[in-house]
Protein backbone atom coordinates (compact mmCIF):
# COMPACT_ATOMS: atom_id res chain seq x y z
CA UNK A 1 0.00 0.00 0.00
CA UNK A 2 1.16 3.55 -0.47
CA UNK A 3 2.09 5.41 2.47
CA UNK A 4 5.05 6.73 1.54
CA UNK A 5 4.58 10.45 3.54
CA UNK A 6 1.01 10.76 2.11
CA UNK A 7 0.46 14.02 3.97
CA UNK A 8 2.13 15.46 1.17
CA UNK A 9 -0.70 15.35 -1.48
CA UNK A 10 -2.34 17.54 0.83
CA UNK A 11 -0.24 20.33 -0.45
CA UNK A 12 -0.82 20.05 -3.99
CA UNK A 13 -2.62 21.97 -5.99
CA UNK A 14 -5.71 20.80 -7.69
CA UNK A 15 -3.97 21.04 -11.34
CA UNK A 16 -1.70 18.89 -10.11
CA UNK A 17 -3.85 16.14 -8.70
CA UNK A 18 -5.48 16.26 -11.96
CA UNK A 19 -2.20 15.22 -13.97
CA UNK A 20 -2.92 11.57 -11.96
CA UNK A 21 -5.04 11.17 -14.74
CA UNK A 22 -2.14 11.10 -16.86
CA UNK A 23 -0.62 8.29 -15.41
CA UNK A 24 3.23 7.65 -14.67
CA UNK A 25 4.04 10.79 -16.92
CA UNK A 26 4.39 9.21 -20.30
CA UNK A 27 3.72 11.87 -22.93
CA UNK A 28 1.26 10.02 -25.65
CA UNK A 29 -1.20 11.60 -27.02
CA UNK A 30 -2.66 8.30 -28.71
CA UNK A 31 -1.15 9.15 -32.03
CA UNK A 32 2.56 8.34 -33.29
CA UNK A 33 5.25 6.58 -30.79
CA UNK A 34 5.36 5.87 -27.34
CA UNK A 35 7.17 8.35 -25.24
CA UNK A 36 8.50 7.84 -22.05
CA UNK A 37 10.32 9.89 -19.37
CA UNK A 38 13.33 9.54 -18.16
CA UNK A 39 14.50 11.61 -15.20
CA UNK A 40 18.29 11.99 -15.25
CA UNK A 41 20.41 13.30 -12.13
CA UNK A 42 23.95 12.99 -13.85
CA UNK A 43 25.04 16.59 -13.19
CA UNK A 44 29.15 16.55 -14.82
CA UNK A 45 29.29 17.37 -18.68
CA UNK A 46 31.07 14.37 -20.08
CA UNK A 47 28.17 12.37 -17.79
CA UNK A 48 25.31 14.38 -19.20
CA UNK A 49 26.80 13.84 -22.47
CA UNK A 50 27.13 10.37 -22.48
CA UNK A 51 23.48 10.00 -21.28
CA UNK A 52 22.53 11.63 -24.06
CA UNK A 53 24.27 9.72 -26.54
CA UNK A 54 22.75 6.56 -25.23
CA UNK A 55 19.23 8.14 -25.05
CA UNK A 56 19.82 9.12 -28.69
CA UNK A 57 21.03 5.82 -29.92
CA UNK A 58 18.21 4.21 -28.20
CA UNK A 59 15.64 6.34 -30.07
CA UNK A 60 17.15 6.31 -33.29
CA UNK A 61 17.03 2.41 -33.15
CA UNK A 62 13.58 2.67 -31.29
CA UNK A 63 11.82 5.25 -33.45
CA UNK A 64 8.21 3.73 -31.83
CA UNK A 65 9.20 3.80 -28.10
CA UNK A 66 10.98 7.36 -27.82
CA UNK A 67 12.70 8.59 -24.35
CA UNK A 68 12.73 12.23 -23.40
CA UNK A 69 15.42 13.06 -20.69
CA UNK A 70 14.08 15.29 -17.99
CA UNK A 71 16.75 16.95 -16.31
CA UNK A 72 17.01 16.99 -12.43
CA UNK A 73 20.01 17.20 -9.90
CA UNK A 74 20.43 15.15 -6.84
CA UNK A 75 19.80 18.59 -4.13
CA UNK A 76 16.33 17.37 -2.62
CA UNK A 77 15.35 14.75 -5.48
CA UNK A 78 14.12 12.51 -2.26
CA UNK A 79 11.55 14.80 -1.80
CA UNK A 80 10.99 15.84 -5.02
CA UNK A 81 10.49 11.70 -5.75
CA UNK A 82 7.88 11.45 -2.83
CA UNK A 83 5.82 14.80 -4.45
CA UNK A 84 5.55 12.86 -7.53
CA UNK A 85 4.76 9.56 -6.85
CA UNK A 86 2.01 10.91 -4.70
CA UNK A 87 0.94 13.16 -7.51
CA UNK A 88 0.87 10.55 -9.74
CA UNK A 89 3.45 12.53 -11.87
CA UNK A 90 6.40 10.38 -12.02
CA UNK A 91 8.22 9.56 -14.28
CA UNK A 92 8.56 6.48 -16.15
CA UNK A 93 12.20 5.95 -16.07
CA UNK A 94 13.77 7.07 -12.13
CA UNK A 95 17.06 7.62 -11.82
CA UNK A 96 18.49 7.61 -8.52
CA UNK A 97 20.61 5.30 -5.50
CA UNK A 98 19.89 1.95 -4.05
CA UNK A 99 19.86 4.10 -0.53
CA UNK A 100 16.83 6.13 -1.19
CA UNK A 101 15.00 4.12 -3.59
CA UNK A 102 14.29 1.10 -1.66
CA UNK A 103 12.05 3.18 0.33
CA UNK A 104 9.48 3.57 -2.53
CA UNK A 105 10.03 0.58 -3.35
CA UNK A 106 8.51 -0.78 0.00
CA UNK A 107 5.69 1.76 -0.61
CA UNK A 108 4.88 -0.02 -3.87
CA UNK A 109 6.09 2.68 -6.43
CA UNK A 110 8.35 0.83 -8.36
CA UNK A 111 7.79 -2.47 -10.94
CA UNK A 112 9.64 -5.42 -10.95
CA UNK A 113 12.39 -5.96 -12.87
CA UNK A 114 13.11 -9.34 -12.76
CA UNK A 115 11.39 -10.70 -15.29
CA UNK A 116 12.37 -7.93 -17.80
CA UNK A 117 16.13 -7.97 -16.88
CA UNK A 118 17.90 -11.43 -18.71
CA UNK A 119 19.57 -14.03 -16.58
CA UNK A 120 22.81 -13.43 -18.07
CA UNK A 121 22.80 -9.68 -17.07
CA UNK A 122 21.51 -10.53 -13.40
CA UNK A 123 24.55 -13.08 -13.08
CA UNK A 124 26.83 -10.22 -14.53
CA UNK A 125 26.19 -8.35 -11.35
CA UNK A 126 27.94 -9.32 -8.12
CA UNK A 127 25.88 -10.60 -5.42
CA UNK A 128 26.70 -7.35 -2.63
CA UNK A 129 25.36 -4.93 -5.68
CA UNK A 130 22.25 -6.95 -6.37
CA UNK A 131 21.68 -7.36 -2.90
CA UNK A 132 21.52 -3.75 -2.69
CA UNK A 133 18.68 -3.34 -5.37
CA UNK A 134 16.58 -6.24 -3.94
CA UNK A 135 13.80 -5.66 -2.21
CA UNK A 136 11.29 -8.63 -0.89
CA UNK A 137 13.04 -11.09 -3.24
CA UNK A 138 11.76 -8.36 -6.30
CA UNK A 139 14.61 -6.37 -8.42
CA UNK A 140 13.17 -3.18 -8.09
CA UNK A 141 16.42 -1.19 -9.87
CA UNK A 142 19.35 -1.61 -12.23
CA UNK A 143 22.66 -0.43 -11.16
CA UNK A 144 24.54 1.57 -13.09
CA UNK A 145 27.38 3.09 -11.30
CA UNK A 146 29.31 2.65 -7.89
CA UNK A 147 31.54 4.81 -6.07
CA UNK A 148 34.03 3.39 -3.82
CA UNK A 149 36.48 5.13 -1.33
CA UNK A 150 40.05 5.11 -2.42
CA UNK A 151 43.79 6.95 -1.29
CA UNK A 152 44.62 9.37 -3.66
CA UNK A 153 48.73 9.89 -3.14
CA UNK A 154 51.14 12.57 -4.29
CA UNK A 155 53.72 10.53 -5.65
CA UNK A 156 56.77 12.85 -4.79
CA UNK A 157 55.96 13.14 -1.70
CA UNK A 158 56.17 9.50 -0.99
CA UNK A 159 59.39 8.88 -2.73
CA UNK A 160 61.06 12.25 -1.04
CA UNK A 161 59.83 10.56 2.36
CA UNK A 162 61.64 7.39 0.95
CA UNK A 163 58.53 5.50 1.08
CA UNK A 164 57.70 2.40 -1.24
CA UNK A 165 54.85 2.91 -3.09
CA UNK A 166 52.49 0.19 -2.59
CA UNK A 167 51.40 -1.96 -5.33
CA UNK A 168 49.56 -5.39 -5.92
CA UNK A 169 45.79 -6.17 -5.38
CA UNK A 170 45.26 -4.56 -1.99
CA UNK A 171 47.21 -2.41 0.96
CA UNK A 172 45.95 -2.66 4.44
CA UNK A 173 45.20 0.47 6.97
CA UNK A 174 48.08 -0.49 9.10
CA UNK A 175 50.59 0.42 5.59
CA UNK A 176 48.12 3.50 5.15
CA UNK A 177 49.14 4.61 8.78
CA UNK A 178 52.69 4.13 8.42
CA UNK A 179 53.05 6.03 5.56
CA UNK A 180 51.36 8.73 6.97
CA UNK A 181 53.70 8.55 9.79
CA UNK A 182 56.44 8.16 7.30
CA UNK A 183 55.32 11.50 5.31
CA UNK A 184 54.53 13.76 8.17
CA UNK A 185 57.65 15.83 8.17
CA UNK A 186 58.26 19.76 8.24
CA UNK A 187 54.83 21.02 8.79
CA UNK A 188 53.34 18.48 6.42
CA UNK A 189 50.92 15.86 7.29
CA UNK A 190 50.52 12.49 5.77
CA UNK A 191 46.98 12.29 5.38
CA UNK A 192 43.89 14.34 4.44
CA UNK A 193 40.47 13.45 5.23
CA UNK A 194 37.00 15.16 4.76
CA UNK A 195 35.00 13.76 7.77
CA UNK A 196 32.10 16.40 8.35
CA UNK A 197 30.06 13.89 7.51
CA UNK A 198 31.80 10.95 8.11
CA UNK A 199 28.78 8.11 8.51
CA UNK A 200 28.31 7.23 4.85
CA UNK A 201 32.44 6.41 4.85
CA UNK A 202 32.40 4.76 8.11
CA UNK A 203 29.59 2.58 7.17
CA UNK A 204 30.47 1.52 3.73
CA UNK A 205 33.79 0.64 4.83
CA UNK A 206 33.00 -1.09 7.84
CA UNK A 207 33.01 -4.47 6.11
CA UNK A 208 36.58 -4.35 5.84
CA UNK A 209 36.68 -5.12 9.53
CA UNK A 210 33.45 -7.12 9.62
CA UNK A 211 31.43 -4.60 10.79
CA UNK A 212 27.39 -4.31 9.25
CA UNK A 213 25.75 -2.15 11.99
CA UNK A 214 22.13 -3.44 11.40
CA UNK A 215 20.47 -6.72 11.27
CA UNK A 216 17.11 -6.78 9.73
CA UNK A 217 14.74 -4.44 7.33
CA UNK A 218 12.33 -1.99 7.37
CA UNK A 219 11.16 -0.51 11.29
CA UNK A 220 12.31 -4.29 12.61
CA UNK A 221 16.04 -3.68 11.84
CA UNK A 222 18.49 -3.54 14.93
CA UNK A 223 21.71 -1.35 15.22
CA UNK A 224 25.01 -3.15 17.06
CA UNK A 225 28.44 -1.37 17.31
CA UNK A 226 30.83 -3.77 18.31
CA UNK A 227 34.57 -3.92 17.24
CA UNK A 228 33.82 -4.26 13.46
CA UNK A 229 32.12 -1.13 13.56
CA UNK A 230 34.45 0.05 16.01
CA UNK A 231 37.87 -0.20 14.37
CA UNK A 232 38.01 2.29 11.18
CA UNK A 233 36.65 5.79 13.69
CA UNK A 234 39.31 4.49 16.46
CA UNK A 235 42.13 4.11 13.71
CA UNK A 236 41.24 7.39 12.38
CA UNK A 237 41.63 8.83 15.63
CA UNK A 238 44.55 7.50 16.51
CA UNK A 239 46.22 8.08 13.40
CA UNK A 240 44.65 12.27 14.28
CA UNK A 241 45.60 12.39 18.23
CA UNK A 242 48.17 9.66 18.57
CA UNK A 243 50.22 10.20 15.44
CA UNK A 244 49.31 13.27 14.68
CA UNK A 245 49.85 12.49 11.08
CA UNK A 246 46.10 13.87 9.59
CA UNK A 247 45.70 17.14 9.10
CA UNK A 248 43.22 18.34 11.81
CA UNK A 249 41.30 20.65 10.28
CA UNK A 250 40.14 18.41 7.04
CA UNK A 251 38.52 16.55 10.08
CA UNK A 252 35.77 19.29 9.87
CA UNK A 253 36.08 19.73 5.95
CA UNK A 254 34.29 18.26 3.11
CA UNK A 255 35.90 15.46 0.90
CA UNK A 256 35.89 18.19 -1.61
CA UNK A 257 37.39 21.00 0.62
CA UNK A 258 40.67 18.53 1.19
CA UNK A 259 41.35 18.68 -1.74
CA UNK A 260 43.51 22.11 -1.91
CA UNK A 261 45.83 20.85 0.96
CA UNK A 262 46.80 17.94 -1.02
CA UNK A 263 46.87 20.33 -4.60
CA UNK A 264 49.24 22.86 -2.42
CA UNK A 265 51.44 20.13 -1.16
CA UNK A 266 50.38 20.20 2.10
CA UNK A 267 49.39 16.37 2.89
CA UNK A 268 50.63 13.66 0.94
CA UNK A 269 47.51 11.22 0.71
CA UNK A 270 43.83 11.82 0.85
CA UNK A 271 40.93 9.74 0.52
CA UNK A 272 38.02 10.32 -1.48
CA UNK A 273 35.32 8.86 -3.25
CA UNK A 274 36.70 7.06 -6.04
CA UNK A 275 34.48 9.95 -8.52
CA UNK A 276 37.02 12.91 -7.35
CA UNK A 277 39.63 11.07 -9.88
CA UNK A 278 38.01 13.45 -12.33
CA UNK A 279 38.12 16.54 -11.04
CA UNK A 280 41.96 15.61 -9.72
CA UNK A 281 42.52 15.13 -13.65
CA UNK A 282 41.23 18.75 -14.30
CA UNK A 283 41.88 20.42 -11.68
CA UNK A 284 45.21 19.59 -10.35
CA UNK A 285 48.10 22.00 -10.93
CA UNK A 286 50.17 21.23 -13.97
CA UNK A 287 53.06 18.75 -13.36
CA UNK A 288 51.25 17.61 -10.34
CA UNK A 289 52.56 13.72 -9.87
CA UNK A 290 49.78 11.71 -8.22
CA UNK A 291 48.48 8.06 -8.06
CA UNK A 292 46.09 6.07 -6.59
CA UNK A 293 47.36 3.46 -4.25
CA UNK A 294 45.46 -0.10 -3.80
CA UNK A 295 42.42 -0.74 -2.31
CA UNK A 296 42.26 -0.78 1.01
CA UNK A 297 41.89 -4.05 3.14
CA UNK A 298 41.05 -4.59 6.75
CA UNK A 299 41.25 -7.24 8.73
CA UNK A 300 38.16 -8.70 7.02
CA UNK A 301 39.55 -7.51 3.08
CA UNK A 302 39.00 -5.09 0.80
CA UNK A 303 34.93 -4.95 1.21
CA UNK A 304 32.88 -1.96 1.12
CA UNK A 305 29.40 -2.04 1.22
CA UNK A 306 27.34 -1.93 -2.20
CA UNK A 307 25.54 1.67 -2.62
CA UNK A 308 24.94 1.93 -6.74
CA UNK A 309 23.35 4.86 -8.21
CA UNK A 310 19.74 2.92 -10.01
CA UNK A 311 17.15 3.00 -12.90
CA UNK A 312 14.39 2.19 -11.49
CA UNK A 313 10.46 2.23 -13.52
CA UNK A 314 7.49 4.00 -12.06
CA UNK A 315 5.22 0.89 -11.57
CA UNK A 316 2.40 2.96 -12.59
CA UNK A 317 3.29 3.69 -15.78
CA UNK A 318 1.58 3.12 -18.98
CA UNK A 319 4.37 1.60 -20.36
CA UNK A 320 6.38 -0.65 -18.02
CA UNK A 321 7.22 -2.82 -20.55
CA UNK A 322 8.98 -0.67 -22.58
CA UNK A 323 10.50 1.31 -19.67
CA UNK A 324 12.20 -1.33 -18.61
CA UNK A 325 13.04 -2.56 -21.76
CA UNK A 326 15.25 0.64 -22.43
CA UNK A 327 16.61 0.65 -18.46
CA UNK A 328 18.35 -2.92 -19.96
CA UNK A 329 19.39 -1.00 -23.09
CA UNK A 330 20.87 1.56 -21.10
CA UNK A 331 22.62 -1.06 -18.98
CA UNK A 332 24.29 -2.70 -21.77
CA UNK A 333 28.17 -3.40 -20.97
CA UNK A 334 29.13 -1.03 -24.15
CA UNK A 335 26.89 1.80 -22.20
CA UNK A 336 27.42 1.24 -18.69
CA UNK A 337 31.78 1.26 -19.71
CA UNK A 338 31.04 4.91 -21.09
CA UNK A 339 28.36 6.26 -18.36
CA UNK A 340 31.33 5.53 -15.63
CA UNK A 341 34.23 6.36 -18.12
CA UNK A 342 32.63 9.87 -17.94
CA UNK A 343 31.88 9.76 -14.34
CA UNK A 344 34.92 8.80 -12.88
CA UNK A 345 33.41 5.98 -11.11
CA UNK A 346 33.21 1.59 -11.35
CA UNK A 347 30.86 -0.49 -13.81
CA UNK A 348 28.41 -2.44 -11.31
CA UNK A 349 28.55 -5.72 -13.47
CA UNK A 350 31.25 -7.69 -14.32
CA UNK A 351 31.58 -7.69 -17.98
CA UNK A 352 31.27 -3.74 -17.93
CA UNK A 353 34.20 -3.17 -15.12
CA UNK A 354 36.38 -5.35 -17.32
CA UNK A 355 35.90 -3.54 -20.24
CA UNK A 356 36.82 -0.32 -18.84
CA UNK A 357 39.62 -1.69 -17.21
CA UNK A 358 40.85 -3.34 -20.60
CA UNK A 359 40.49 0.49 -22.42
CA UNK A 360 42.24 2.26 -19.37
CA UNK A 361 44.78 -0.21 -18.67
CA UNK A 362 47.51 2.29 -17.13
CA UNK A 363 45.91 5.64 -17.61
CA UNK A 364 46.62 7.47 -13.73
CA UNK A 365 44.71 6.26 -11.33
CA UNK A 366 42.13 3.69 -13.11
CA UNK A 367 43.81 0.33 -12.57
CA UNK A 368 43.27 1.08 -8.73
CA UNK A 369 40.05 2.40 -8.63
CA UNK A 370 38.82 -0.66 -10.95
CA UNK A 371 40.45 -3.26 -8.31
CA UNK A 372 38.60 -1.16 -5.60
CA UNK A 373 35.21 -2.22 -7.48
CA UNK A 374 35.94 -6.00 -7.42
CA UNK A 375 34.41 -6.64 -3.70
CA UNK A 376 31.71 -4.95 -3.17
CA UNK A 377 29.29 -6.12 -0.62
CA UNK A 378 25.84 -6.35 1.09
CA UNK A 379 24.96 -2.93 2.85
CA UNK A 380 22.27 -3.85 5.37
CA UNK A 381 21.93 0.09 6.23
CA UNK A 382 20.09 0.77 3.04
CA UNK A 383 17.01 -1.22 4.39
CA UNK A 384 16.75 -0.12 7.85
CA UNK A 385 14.25 1.96 7.83
CA UNK A 386 15.12 5.35 9.97
CA UNK A 387 18.68 4.87 8.10
CA UNK A 388 18.72 8.34 6.88
CA UNK A 389 17.29 10.01 9.96
CA UNK A 390 19.78 8.29 11.92
CA UNK A 391 22.88 9.40 10.18
CA UNK A 392 22.01 12.87 10.11
CA UNK A 393 20.16 12.94 13.83
CA UNK A 394 22.15 11.18 15.52
CA UNK A 395 25.35 9.49 13.85
CA UNK A 396 27.18 12.44 12.37
CA UNK A 397 27.04 14.61 15.31
CA UNK A 398 28.31 11.51 17.38
CA UNK A 399 31.06 10.50 14.90
CA UNK A 400 32.38 14.73 14.93
CA UNK A 401 32.06 14.59 18.79
CA UNK A 402 34.24 11.18 18.94
CA UNK A 403 36.86 12.93 16.51
CA UNK A 404 36.83 15.90 18.56
CA UNK A 405 37.23 13.86 21.85
CA UNK A 406 34.43 15.05 22.89
CA UNK A 407 33.26 11.34 23.81
CA UNK A 408 35.52 8.13 23.60
CA UNK A 409 35.08 4.98 22.08
CA UNK A 410 32.15 3.25 24.37
CA UNK A 411 30.53 6.82 24.48
CA UNK A 412 29.99 6.31 20.50
CA UNK A 413 28.70 3.09 20.77
CA UNK A 414 26.44 4.47 23.49
CA UNK A 415 25.55 7.12 21.29
CA UNK A 416 24.70 5.35 18.65
CA UNK A 417 22.68 2.55 19.65
CA UNK A 418 20.65 4.77 21.88
CA UNK A 419 19.53 7.04 19.16
CA UNK A 420 18.91 4.12 16.92
CA UNK A 421 16.41 3.26 19.21
CA UNK A 422 14.98 6.29 19.89
CA UNK A 423 14.39 7.42 16.01
CA UNK A 424 13.39 3.76 15.60
CA UNK A 425 10.52 3.70 17.85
Amino acid sequence: MKTRRMIAATLLSVAGLLLTACGGGSGDSGDGPVTLSFQSLSDQPAAIAATQKIVGDWNKAHPDVQVKIVQAGWDGVYDKLITQFNAGTAPDIVHYEAAGIAPFATDGYLADLTQYLPEAKRSDIPKGVLDSVTVDGKVIAAPTELQSYVVFANKTQLQQAGVTIPTGASMTWDQLRDIAKATTKDGKFGLGWGLSSPTAAFVALAPGFGGKYFDGTGDKAQLSVGQGEQALPQLVDAMAHQDHSILPVTLTQSGTKALAPFYAGQIAMTVQGSYQAANIAKDAPKGFDWVVLPPLAGSAGPAQAANPQTLSVNKDSQHVKEAAEFVDFFTSTENLAAINEADALIPPTTSARKALATKLAGKNGWDAILASGEHPTSAPYLFAGKYAQWKDTVATPAYQQFLGQKIDAAGLAKQLEDGWKSVSK
